[in-house]
C-alpha cells in the first residue's frame, strides 16, 4: 500500500509476553483489533486512511496470532487476559485513551474492553459482532450461523478438519468458495494457520470464552454495565456468521450515543472488502 515506509513494526513486551505492533501516524490514538484468523493486515487499507487523516494508528497482532507469542493453554485465552493485552498495550505505548475499532474477535474484544476499562475508551466501533450479550440473545438464526464455534471445541478434530483438503472448509464457508491463491488475504490467513501451534492458539480463543453447555441459552446470563461511549455498529448485509439482530440488539447494551450502518453486498471482511465505504464510516464517525 501507499506510505507503507511510515509504518513501524516492532515487538513489546506486555506481561510475559511479546506482541507485534505496527504503528503509523500522529495524533489522538486509534487501536485496531483484528479477529479469527487474523492479523494486523487485515487493517491495512485503514491504517493508510486513519495516519492520513491526523490519527495515531496502532494495530497489534493480538496473542496467538500472527508474529505474537502464542500461549499454550486454553485458559491463557481467557477474555480477562485479551483485555489486559489490550490495556497492556496502550501503557506500553504511553496511550491513556483511544477510539477502538474491532473486527470478529477484536470486536468482541472491543465491547468488552470498553465495559470493563471504559476510562481508556474514547470511541468504540464494532464491525461484523455486536456486543456479546446481544449475539447471546439473537434467537435460533444466529445459533444457526455459529453452529461451528461448538466444532472448534474438539481439540485435535478441529484442527484435523480445518486443515484438511487444502483448507476445505474455510474455502466453502468463510470465502465463498475461493479456489487455491484467488484470495490473497485468505492466502495469508491460511499461511499464518499453517505454522506450527498457530491453528490452536487461534482456535483457544473460542474453547475459553465459549461454554458449549451455555450455547443453546437466548441469554449471556450476565449483566454486563453498559458501554458509555459513543459506539458504532458496522455490519455487511452478506455476513456468513452473524444475523443483523446481533448488532442491532447492541443498542440495548450502550448507554451512550449509539449509531448503526448496515453495508448492503458486503460479506464478514468488511475491512478489505468494503475498505472504501469502512473508511468514509470511520472518519466520519471519528469526526463527530
Amino acid at each position: 500500500m501507499s506510505g507503507e515506509s511510515s509504518i513501524i513494526e516492532r515487538r513489546i513486551p506486555v506481561g510475559d509476553l511479546f506482541f507485534n505492533v505496527v504503528e503509523s501516524g500522529r495524533g489522538p490514538a486509534v487501536v485496531l483489533l483484528h479477529g479469527f484468523p487474523d492479523s494486523w493486515h487485515l487493517w491495512r487499507h485503514q491504517i493508510e486512511a486513519l495516519a492520513a487523516a491526523g490519527f495515531r494508528v496502532i494495530a497489534p497482532d493480538l496473542r496467538g496470532f500472527g508474529q505474537s507469542d502464542k500461549p499454550t493453554e486454553v485458559h491463557e485465552y481467557g477474555m480477562i487476559h485479551l483485555v489486559g493485552d489490550v490495556t497492556g498495550i496502550m501503557d506500553a505505548l504511553d496511550v491513556e485513551t483511544a477510539v477502538l475499532v474491532g473486527h470478529d474477535w477484536g470486536s468482541a474484544l472491543a465491547w468488552m474492553v470498553a465495559t470493563f476499562a471504559p476510562a481508556r475508551v474514547e470511541r468504540l466501533v464494532a464491525v461484523s459482532v455486536g456486543h456479546p450479550g446481544a449475539v447471546a440473545g439473537a434467537g435460533l438464526a444466529q445459533k444457526r450461523l455459529s453452529w461451528y464455534m461448538l466444532w472448534y471445541q474438539f481439540p485435535d478434530v478441529a484442527e484435523t478438519g480445518l486443515a484438511e483438503n487444502d483448507w476445505y472448509f474455510l474455502r466453502e464457508s468463510f470465502h465463498g468458495g475461493a479456489a487455491p491463491g484467488s484470495d490473497p488475504d485468505f492466502e495469508r490467513q491460511i499461511a499464518d494457520l499453517a505454522r506450527p501451534g498457530a491453528l490452536t492458539a487461534g482456535l483457544n480463543w473460542y474453547r475459553a470464552n465459549i461454554a458449549p453447555a451455555g450455547f443453546h441459552r437466548s441469554t449471556t446470563g450476565f449483566d454486563f454495565p453498559l458501554i458509555t461511549c459513543p459506539t458504532m455498529g458496522v455490519w455487511g448485509s452478506d455476513d456468513f456468521a452473524l444475523s443483523e439482530r446481533s448488532m442491532t440488539g447492541s443498542a440495548s447494551y450502550v448507554r451512550g450515543p449509539w449509531r448503526y450502518e448496515r453495508l448492503e453486498d458486503v460479506d464478514h471482511w468488511v475491512p478489505v472488502h468494503a475498505a472504501e465505504r469502512l473508511n468514509v464510516l470511520l472518519l466520519d464517525f471519528l469526526a463527530e
